[in-house]
């Protein structure tokens, strides 16, 4: 970073480090011995699909290995759904890992929009995913109101001071868009 950068107040962003989402297994034991969240044992990955046989090889050998769903949002994202036993964070993880790993070692790093982390509440309350910002390398919490496309904000804050040991969350709170009905949120 040069100095015009500097006096421009240019940064330089933050490479993607994958192996950030191990981190979610120590948050998870953090939410649950803090909160009344638990892992829902389901997890995402969302890109930008690219047409192509390779990409499409790609894509189906990620679902015969992980045995992944796959799905396309309103906005025509591809988002690839692991599941796992609650209880079995650290397979989630190394799933979404290998998945975001997948993808980057054969150039398609650029289309990695973020991946997340399915939290419920048993009690009834909000449902949370924790999500991992590819290109910026950080998470953020959204905490999705039941029954609604509305946030609770003030949760959400709660959540990311809370797990600030556990993860590094994103400082940019403009960056924290909401994701509703991604596969792998609580429902």
């Amino acid at each position: 970073m040069g100095l015009l950068d500097v006096l421009l107040g240019r940064t330089k962003p933050v490479r993607p480090d994958l192996d950030q989402l191990f981190g979610l297994s120590s948050a998870a034991i953090t939410l649950q011995a803090a909160s009344e969240l638990r892992p829902t044992g389901r997890g995402s990955v969302c890109f930008a699909a690219v047409e192509g046989g390779a990409f499409a090889e790609i894509q189906q050998e990620l679902h015969t290995l992980l045995a992944t769903e796959t799905s396309s949002d309103s906005y025509g994202y591809t988002w690839l759904l692991s599941r796992h036993d609650p209880e079995d964070m650290t397979g989630l993880v190394t799933d979404l890992h290998a998945i975001n790993s997948t993808l980057e070692q054969h150039g398609f790093g650029p289309q990695l929009l973020c991946s997340l982390v399915g939290f419920a509440n048993p009690a009834g309350g909000p449902s949370l995913a924790l999500v991992y910002l590819y290109k910026r390398g950080s998470f953020y919490p959204v905490c999705q109101l039941p029954g609604e496309q509305k946030r609770d904000n003030a949760r959400e804050l709660e959540i990311a001071a809370l797990l600030g040991n556990d993860l590094r969350i994103e400082s940019d709170h403009a960056r924290w868009f909401p994701v509703w009905g991604a596969p792998g949120m609580a429902e």
